[in-house]
């Protein structure tokens, strides 16, 4: 008795979840791929449907999948229009970075290198764009070199940047120097905008090594010297999402004006704790309230921090609006919040003197600073006070002056907090925690929105006793969820690299120095060397560089731990209104308090996501503050100052300018007339023939030469060869069409 074949459909090893997801499941990409793979050769798009058995209504939806292989890299069409597997043809999938002067870089998914694109290939991409490349040699100077073979996916859609008229011929220069390629501007598609105004323009059609881009004007943002256009240009060079959608602002009508009765059930009245909340004098969203009073020879410590997750529920439009945003962005004297003002600065902001819902952990902590024990519950609560951080600083300096009497019976409370603190930064010691002393700095405007100064940002205990509050609350939430074994984005902060680490013994090997740990150095190790070098007169040197050497915090499901702080684990809690990381959290404790798990989707894919959002905000906020530092010094030109020597590359030395807070360049060309080597190692230029050496952290005396605002660049001499370097002309590059 013979028996039909099974159908190919039929072996699919992910069938089961294709019919989970689609009511008419199709082929899934494994099928697809093993088929093609078994093939050989490149197939014909009518061969694969037909071992596929397609059907007419599956066309659609089974094109659509093929596009998406495509664009993630899997397959790729011949000029034949047939489907070969992409890993087959030696193929490269990665991330184009463009450079300034033309050329540019493919980033490999897989890592092993970057591979460089000659301005030819830059031709036809744009910085960002996916592509795949086919690697083809090596260029002059010893670098890996590519073709692209196929741009996989576009990423520039609308781009921001300067409009320009040359000879009758409208083109666009745009704001992101690795987008080298103009973009040409047909007549009638400049909404009217002047020459020299800063525009966002939507790319009509991609580059290709024959054309360049072609635009439209579809918003004029100003003119580049208006007040506030830097961040106009920000907001859209780095795709801030910073207008809420109808359905957003929609749901926002729906929200009671404050707590309503029903909403207490479940919750622990905390609202006769005096509990208050200590911020900079221009925080307007306030989502941590902390109070503590003394138990026996210990504390008890309370942390209520706002509960977002009771307004932005799971899956609706304001959870979708603040996943996308990732957090909020702080520019100078403006704020791209991730939730709507409704909550991030009303319902969700722990104002003073009145009602609000919130997570409350419950700390005791010993004598030693030690946790003890720990609760987490909703809560309501009602904040005392608004305090700052220069009030209570003032007040815990001196218990008899003004701002001490002000705050009335708050101040024992306050004491009794700093108490803990002290503890509490004690055990931080004895831990090893790393404690870098760095100079933050704010900026400081006049009436007309330009910067009148800037100033430096000085930590007092008041911010030093909050920071000590917020890190045992999210050491808590994360032991918390780890005991339950439920997952969760830990806040991770790995130690060096193999490279880095020996780069940083070469480099302390050459002051007499060393870092204990070995292969595997701990928090502790940096920290006791830390405390070893300080008071030198290159301690500044040697913390810049131990700083370097290590690597950039990340949220991660997967717990490495946080080198920095010297925890095995540790988490983000206390920041929901600023913070998607911590919002999932919340929903997480709250899960588990109720017996269940949450589960917000493919908990990797969210880490990197809000990883990502946190880098695009760093950026766009350091692009705002470097605007704005040229503009502050576009009149100093020709002034001299003292200043450091902040990083060493091999194209000249960066400074930083004592009591200015602005940096600029020293080009290597400016440092004299020798021949001068880079090391980056020991983080040094040296000349060949003088032996004249310039070192990170090195004091130097340098002049303003030139401030171009159009690449936010601040152009430094050395002081002694600024003479004859200023009566040279700025060499300016052409960027006709």
């Amino acid at each position: 008795m013979s028996t039909k074949p099974l159908s190919i459909r039929a072996s699919d090893p992910h069938l089961k979840e294709e019919k989970r997801k689609y009511a008419h499941p199709i082929p899934s990409r494994a099928l697809i791929l093993k088929l093609l793979l078994e093939e050989g050769v490149p197939v014909p798009l009518e061969r694969l449907a037909e071992r596929l058995e397609i059907q007419p209504e599956e066309w659609e939806a089974f094109e659509r999948r093929l596009a998406a292989m495509e664009r993630d890299g899997q397959i790729i069409r011949n000029r034949k229009n047939a489907i070969c597997v992409a890993g087959k043809l030696g193929l490269i999938k990665g991330t184009v970075e463009g450079h300034p002067d033309g050329y540019g870089f493919v980033i490999p998914d897989e890592g092993g290198g970057d591979l460089f694109l000659s301005p030819r290939e830059m031709r036809k991409v744009l910085h960002g764009d996916r592509v795949m490349v086919r690697e083809v040699g090596l260029e002059r100077r010893g670098r890996r070199e590519a073709a692209v073979v196929e741009v996989l996916e576009r990423a520039n859609r609308e781009v921001v940047a300067k409009l320009h008229r040359e000879r009758g011929v409208r083109y666009a220069v745009a704001e992101d120097r690795r987008i080298s390629q103009d973009i040409l501007i047909p007549e009638g598609e400049d909404l009217g905008a002047r020459p020299g105004q800063i525009v966002v323009v939507e790319i009509l059609e991609q580059p290709s090594e024959a054309t360049q881009p072609i635009g439209r004007v579809v918003e004029v943002l100003g003119n580049a010297l208006d007040p506030g256009i830097e961040i106009e240009i920000a907001v859209r060079k780095y795709h801030l999402p910073h207008v809420f959608p109808p359905e957003v602002e929609e749901a926002c009508k729906n929200f009671p004006d404050g707590v309503r009765r029903h909403e207490l059930r479940g919750r622990r009245d905390l609202r006769e704790l005096p509990l208050v909340t200590i911020d900079g004098e221009t925080a307007r969203d306030f989502d941590d309230a902390v109070f503590c009073r003394r138990e026996g020879k210990g504390f008890r410590l309370w942390v209520a921090i706002a509960d977002v997750s009771h307004y932005v529920r799971h899956g609706d439009v304001l959870d979708l609006e603040a996943r996308k945003r990732g957090n909020s962005v702080y520019f100078p004297r403006r704020v791209i919040p991730m939730l709507p003002e409704v909550l991030s600065n009303h319902l969700c902001s722990l104002n003073p003197q009145v009602d609000r819902l919130c997570m409350a952990c419950e700390m005791e902590v010993s004598a030693k600073g030690d946790i003890l024990n720990y609760a987490f519950y909703p809560a309501v609560m009602h904040s005392r006070a608004r305090l700052t951080y220069t009030t209570v600083a003032a007040a815990l300096e001196d218990p008899q002056g003004e701002e001490a009497r002000a705050l009335g019976p708050l101040l024992p409370h306050l004491q009794e907090l700093y108490r803990l603190y002290k503890v509490l930064a004690a055990a931080r010691h004895r831990r090893g925690a790393i404690d870098f002393e760095t100079i933050e700095t704010r900026i400081i405007f006049n009436d007309e929105g330009r910067i009148e100064r800037i100033v430096p940002e000085q930590r007092n205990d008041a911010h030093r006793l909050i920071e000590e509050c917020m890190l045992a609350a999210n050491v808590c939430a994360s032991d918390f969820l780890d005991n339950h074994g439920h997952p969760m984005l830990y806040r991770v902060h790995e130690g060096p690299t193999p490279e880095k680490l020996e780069a940083l013994r070469d480099f302390l090997r050459e002051f007499g120095l060393s870092l204990g740990g070995g292969d595997a150095p701990q928090a502790k190790d940096y920290a006791r060397l830390l405390q070893k070098v300080r008071g030198r007169p290159d301690a500044g040197l040697l913390q810049t560089v131990m700083l370097r050497s290590l690597q950039q915090a990340v949220y991660s499901p997967k717990n490495a731990g946080h080198f920095g702080l010297a925890y095995e684990r540790y988490t983000h809690f206390t920041s929901p209104i600023r913070r998607y990381a911590d919002l999932l959290i919340h929903r997480a404790i709250k899960a588990v308090l109720k017996g269940r798990r949450y589960s917000p989707g493919n908990w990797v894919e969210i880490g990197r996501h809000v990883s990502f959002t946190e880098r695009r905000a760093d950026e766009a906020t350091r692009d705002v503050e470097n605007w704005l530092k040229c503009y502050y010094m576009k009149d100093r030109v020709g002034e001299t100052f003292e200043g450091t020597v902040s990083a060493v590359t091999s194209f000249g030395l960066f400074v930083s300018l004592d009591n200015v807070y602005v940096e600029g360049l020293v080009h290597i060309s400016e440092l004299g007339n020798d021949y001068f080597h880079y090391d980056p190692v020991r983080h040094q230029l040296l000349g060949e023939r003088t032996g004249r050496r310039f070192r990170l952290a090195d004091r130097v005396r340098v002049r303003v030469a030139q401030v171009d605002l159009e690449t936010s660049r601040i152009d430094f001499v050395l002081a002694e060869d600024a003479g004859e370097a200023q009566k040279k002309p700025p060499l300016r590059r052409s960027r006709r069409a």
